[in-house]
């Protein structure tokens, strides 16, 4: 793997853009909860139980507000489509809903006419913490616990379920983990490759290992039960040229910003790659894959993909 060397410090592996404004969809209201880990410690392995902070967003327009909500009211639609969406690194709680609301109305745009989904943010420690490099291993090795929570959660959903996940840069890494768990754990008793519900993985410039899916990677195991894949890389990100540095034992490249081989995959997983450097530049931010229609499009098909919409 090609090592980046750089001379004083790296940047952290991400940054946030001020909030954007956009228009209401004409399509069915918005189903939008939180799932919030930012109370809970860090842990090794798959937890027995969780006291998640659950939200949803109520109201209309203006005047929607986010109240508090119970694990069985969220879990208790399992006809419904339910995309999880992960963000990444120095996110506060505000952050991760106005973002997550942002990626909610072009799911819900993209699924106007079928089932409409529900969108599950995951609110995870993220806030900033210290500088550049020192933070970036630190929320590395917070993923790894958030990926066993959401782990956890996933477990309380029906089989039959459709699910997508989506990860955003370090998010990516907490989407991995979590597969990764229930390919070796079935606390539902229904082993998660064998649950009938379609499972879509939707990885937006991973902030992972770009051979996490090797035959011998770390994470090859998360791939049992995915359905569809959709990779977006960008091969110009600034920020992820520092990812080698997260790991200094390892100092593999992001597969963010490197990409992965097609050939490591099961044939039966529908697999699609792009690469947004022409349309994001070297900036490191989520908003802009947002902004950028094909982009947002590639993101909302990937996560709908073979659910009915």
């Amino acid at each position: 793997m090609a090592v980046v060397s750089v001379r004083g410090e790296a940047p952290a592996i991400e940054a946030i853009e001020p909030c954007e404004v956009v228009a209401e969809s004409d399509c069915p209201a918005l189903d939008v909860w939180v799932v919030s880990t930012r109370h809970l410690r860090g842990i090794c392995s798959l937890p027995s139980d969780v006291n998640l902070g659950i939200e949803r967003l109520v109201g209309e327009s203006c005047s929607r507000r986010w109240e508090r909500a119970t694990l069985p009211e969220l879990v208790g639609e399992p006809w419904r489509p339910l995309v999880v969406f992960a963000h990444g690194n120095r996110y506060t709680s505000s952050d991760a809903k106005i973002q997550g609301l942002a990626l909610a109305r072009r799911i819900a745009a993209r699924a106007c006419g079928g089932v409409p989904p529900r969108v599950v943010i995951l609110s995870w420690p993220s806030e900033q913490d210290g500088f550049l490099l020192k933070d970036g291993r630190r929320k590395y090795e917070r993923a790894y616990a958030d990926g066993h929570y959401l782990a956890w959660f996933l477990c309380q959903i029906e089989p039959e379920q459709p699910v997508a996940l989506v990860g955003y840069s370090f998010g990516a890494l907490v989407a991995a983990e979590a597969l990764d768990d229930l390919s070796h754990a079935s606390p539902s008793g229904i082993p998660w490759a064998e649950r009938p519900g379609r499972t879509n993985l939707v990885l937006v410039t991973p902030a992972l290992r770009c051979d996490a899916f090797a035959p011998r990677g770390p994470h090859r195991r998360a791939l049992d039960g995915v359905d569809g894949f959709t990779l977006v890389i960008n091969s110009r990100d600034k920020a992820l040229k520092f990812f080698p540095l997260i790991e200094p034992a390892v100092r593999v490249d992001a597969m963010g910003s490197v990409g992965m081989s097609r050939r490591w995959l099961p044939a039966e997983i529908d697999y699609t790659a792009t690469d947004a450097a022409g349309m994001v530049g070297k900036i490191h931010t989520m908003w802009r894959y947002l902004e950028s229609g094909p982009l947002s499009a590639r993101i909302a098909t990937g996560s709908l993909a073979g659910m009915g919409e």
